[in-house]
């Protein structure tokens, strides 16, 4: 009895955090918003105060060769996959001390998923599916 019961509270919890993890791209576009001042995406996207996003998921970091990269960006030679992007968009200073990204950060995990989802639909060419 006390095994199943662990069990299914082990069940439910895993489920919760599936559920938290769950993404949004329609949502993820509008919590860009927040980032469109300094970054672009999509077909006619180009660096601004930021570097556009267009294949940024999956993508090392200071890849986008016209942009003008802080050294600590540089050399942290990050893979943008789903964790590092969470924890730099939670707060971008303290996953890479030394950023220019002035962001204070998106503490909400929803948002950054949803976020994350959103990025993930656009080709190195600023192309969806």
């Amino acid at each position: 009895m006390i095994v199943r019961t662990a069990i299914m509270v082990l069940s439910l919890a895993a489920g919760g955090a599936l559920q938290a993890r769950a993404q949004d791209a329609a949502a993820g576009e509008k919590v860009f918003a927040r980032c469109h001042s300094c970054h672009q995406i999509g077909g006619t996207a180009r660096n601004g105060i930021g570097p556009k996003l267009n294949g940024v998921v999956g993508a090392h970091s200071a890849a986008v060769t016209d942009f003008h990269y802080s050294d600590a960006l540089k050399r942290s030679d990050l893979v943008w996959d789903d964790a590092n992007l969470r924890a730099y968009l939670a707060k971008p200073i303290a996953k890479v001390p030394g950023t220019k990204m002035a962001y204070p950060g998106l503490p909400s995990e929803k948002d950054q998923a949803d976020v994350i989802a959103y990025l993930g639909r656009f080709s190195t060419d600023g192309t969806t599916p």
